[in-house]
C-alpha cells in the first residue's frame, strides 16, 4: 500500500478507535494500533472499550468480516473510571505522570483527584502507585452505546493531543509557543526547577511555607515523611495480602 494511502486509512481507523490509550491492544496508544491495522500488523478484535461494535465498525471500514474480541486483550465491560483514597495518598505525582488524559490534578505532596467526566478507564494509574490508593470505579451497568463510545473519544482525543504537545521538548513546539505557554501553565505534572527568591532562600523553601500556611489555615497538614512510609507501609502490605490470597 502507498505510504500515503496507509496514513490516510490509519486516520479513518483511529477515528473509530475509543481512544483510550490503555494500551491494552498491545500498542502504546490508539494510533500506534490504527497504524498497525492499516499496515495488516494486527488484527481488528484487539480493543476492548471499543467493544463488539466497535470490531464491527472496522469490519465495515476494511471489508472483512467482524469476529469477536481476543480474550488476550480484555472483555468487554461498562465503563469504569478511577477514584482515589484521598486519605491514603501521599502526593507522589506518580499517577498524573501516566494519565494519557491529564484526568488527573494535584502537586507533589499533597493529594491527588481524578476528574471523572474525563478519566478514560485506562488503568495506567495502578502500576506506578506506589499505596495502592487507587480503584476503578464501573459509573454504568452495561458497556456504552457506539455513540456514547465516539462521544467520549473525542473528548479523550482533544486531551491526549493537548498533552503530547504540550510535552514536546521546547525546539519542536517554537512554532505554537505561546499555546503550549498555556497549556504548560495548567499542567499538574510539569514542576520548573527552583529559583532564587529575593531573600535568598529557593523558591521551593518560600513554596512550602506558603503551602503550610495555607494548609493550616484550611485546617490541613501538608504530608509529612512519617505519612508517606506509613502509607507505603500499608500498601506494600495489601499487595503482599492480595499476592498471598485467602
Amino acid at each position: 500500500m502507498n505510504p500515503i494511502d496507509a496514513a490516510s486509512l490509519a486516520g479513518r481507523i483511529d477515528a473509530l478507535l475509543p481512544q483510550t490509550q490503555c494500551t491494552r491492544c498491545g500498542y502504546p496508544t490508539c494510533r500506534d494500533y490504527a497504524d498497525a491495522i492499516a499496515r495488516d500488523e494486527a488484527g481488528i478484535d484487539r480493543c476492548p472499550p471499543g467493544g463488539a461494535d466497535g470490531v464491527v465498525a472496522l469490519a465495515q471500514l476494511l471489508g472483512v468480516a467482524a469476529k469477536p474480541i481476543d480474550p488476550a486483550c480484555g472483555v468487554e465491560a461498562p465503563p469504569i473510571v478511577a477514584v482515589i483514597d484521598e486519605d491514603t495518598c501521599i502526593g507522589c505525582t506518580k499517577c498524573i505522570q501516566a494519565c494519557p488524559v491529564d484526568a488527573i490534578v494535584g502537586a507533589g505532596k499533597r493529594m491527588h483527584t481524578v476528574i471523572a467526566a474525563e478519566c478514560t478507564g485506562c488503568e495506567l494509574c495502578l502500576p506506578p502507585c506506589p499505596v495502592d490508593c487507587i480503584a476503578l470505579v464501573p459509573v454504568a451497568a452495561t458497556p456504552l452505546s457506539r455513540a456514547a463510545v465516539l462521544e467520549r473519544a473525542a473528548r479523550a482525543r482533544a486531551r491526549f493531543e493537548a498533552r503530547k504537545a504540550r510535552k514536546r521538548p521546547p525546539t519542536a513546539r517554537a512554532s505554537t509557543l505561546a499555546a503550549a505557554t498555556r497549556d504548560d501553565a495548567a499542567a499538574p505534572d510539569i514542576i520548573p526547577l527552583p529559583a532564587p527568591a529575593a531573600d535568598g532562600t529557593s523558591r521551593d523553601a518560600t513554596a512550602d511555607r506558603g503551602g503550610a500556611a495555607a494548609a493550616d489555615a484550611a485546617g490541613r497538614r501538608p504530608i509529612d515523611r512519617a505519612a508517606v512510609l506509613a502509607a507505603i507501609a500499608r500498601g506494600k502490605a495489601r499487595r503482599a495480602k492480595d499476592t498471598q490470597g485467602p
